[in-house]
């Protein structure tokens, strides 16, 4: 019975505490038994709160009462250690934090968690600082995916992924700074969901700049939909943050894509795609014709922002590191230590120009979405490879935004942007659908991401 209560989703734990047949105890108790036995195989959490069953007692007794404080009243969550929670350290995967903090500060995100009841599990494991697309870092070691132990679940939130994918928590915090929620949720078979650029407050900003987004990593699009009315709530301290829109969105999920239409492109013009993803991928997007929808082979029309990308995001690790005391250097990941170092020789003419190209690309994008209602690529370049590399194939990729084509073109844009499994390889890993929509239009990626799962359920893996 404790497994089964590991695999129901957010929604059904709340409809089965409504109805006195679930108790957020059980559910705790059976969650914090599947992180025991998992956790030493996966490494997901490098912390895991000695709060749990206290939490979800008072959990318990609200809804013993009739008073849930909120939406998520007794569900568990997992925070990616790069998000702040206050009483924890936020490690941030770099033995160059002192976890002495002091902790004092929930981020955004955390605190509207807190305000809902939602039960926090514990921090989950990351790349240093984020700033990769796997997760493995100098103070945590090598976290593994669900799928096969042997594969990376990918990064940055990568340790969310693969507690969610084990059963470790129905939900999970993540951050995506140039595909940190997408990839991981590719590699192992989830939803995940990048809304668009301030529809989640955010604080601090990230070091990385205006590219970093919040959002949910789920098992599926309802849950997305049901942890982004909590945590899209309003927050002053984030300056960026859209305006609030007061709305469920729940609301609209299963109205389907016969309206919608969709540019399909294999390849956004300019990215090698293995094989066997790109057939996965191309016969997935026949769900959305067989439900109606208008599907157009097109291409957005813009060349690999992959320099532009690197610009933002290398220039961001040169300012992170610059913030680390010089001593302190020789305990960072060097492949962070390199990529800090050539930002460093960005110069500020450099960096604005890549700032005005960056919204030339923004508004191509809204101009191509004058015609499409979503654009659909694969979300990755490839499967699953070999954990503790940060590519798959050194012979053709040097860093992972070669491998990761799809993603991080919209933390760019700014756009709300999804990834569904669509199927799985020869070997049986999964392979992720992405689905990208035009600016603040994030109901509509939710929507169309539900009706894809509808046809086609996700699954988890059999992990025993």
């Amino acid at each position: 019975m404790s497994s089964d209560l590991c695999t129901l989703t957010a929604g059904e734990l709340v409809d089965a505490y409504r109805r006195k047949t679930l108790s957020p105890v059980d559910v705790a108790q059976a969650v914090l038994q599947r992180i025991e036995a998992l956790n030493p195989v996966f490494n997901a959490f490098n912390l895991v709160s000695d709060r749990v069953l206290e939490d979800a007692k008072a959990s318990q007794a609200r809804w013993m009462s009739g008073q849930p404080r909120g939406l998520l009243d007794g569900v568990p969550v997992s925070i990616k250690d790069i998000i702040l929670t206050q009483g924890w350290p936020t490690l941030r995967g770099s033995k160059t934090v002192d976890p002495r903090g002091p902790w004092n500060d929930d981020a955004p995100a955390t605190a509207r968690l807190r305000e809902h009841g939602a039960v926090l599990l514990g921090k989950t494991t990351t790349p240093e600082f984020g700033w990769k697309g796997v997760t493995d870092s100098p103070l945590t070691g090598i976290t593994r995916n669900p799928w096969d132990k042997a594969k990376t679940p990918g990064g940055s939130s990568g340790g969310a992924a693969a507690a969610l994918a084990s059963g470790m928590g129905p939900l999970a915090l993540g951050t995506d700074g140039g595909g940190s929620i997408r990839i991981p949720c590719g590699f192992t078979g989830l939803f995940g969901f990048k809304p668009s650029f301030g529809r989640v407050p955010v604080w601090p900003l990230s070091p990385f700049g205006t590219v970093a987004h919040v959002g949910p990593m789920t098992r599926g699009v309802a849950d997305a939909a049901l942890m982004l009315n909590v945590i899209s709530a309003p927050d002053a301290r984030d300056w960026h943050a859209l305006p609030h829109e007061p709305r469920d969105w729940r609301m609209g999920l299963d109205q389907g894509v016969a309206d919608l239409r969709i540019a399909f492109s294999p390849d956004l013009g300019y990215a090698t795609v293995d094989p066997e993803v790109a057939a996965l991928v191309r016969s997935a997007v026949q769900v959305f014709e067989d439900l109606g929808a208008k599907v157009e082979e097109k291409n957005p029309g813009f060349d690999s922002p992959a320099p532009l990308f690197v610009t933002h995001w290398f220039s961001g690790a040169a300012f992170l590191l610059k913030g680390i005391p010089k001593e302190k250097h020789k305990l960072i990941d060097p492949g962070l230590r390199e990529v800090a170092e050539q930002g460093a020789k960005i110069g500020a003419h450099e960096l604005l120009d890549a700032q005005i190209r960056r919204g030339a690309l923004g508004a191509h994008m809204n101009l191509f979405h004058r015609d499409y209602d979503l654009l659909v690529t694969p979300t990755l370049s490839v499967p699953a490879f070999d954990a503790g590399k940060e590519v798959a194939d050194k012979m053709l990729q040097e860093r992972w935004t070669d491998w990761t084509p799809f993603t991080f073109p919209f933390n760019l844009t700014q756009q709300p942007a999804a990834s569904i499994p669509c199927g799985l390889t020869k070997a049986g890993l999964p392979v992720g659908l992405h689905l990208v929509g035009p600016r603040y239009a994030d109901a509509l990626v939710l929507r169309a991401a539900r009706a894809f799962e509808t046809a086609r359920p996700i699954r988890m893996p059999k992990v025993e």
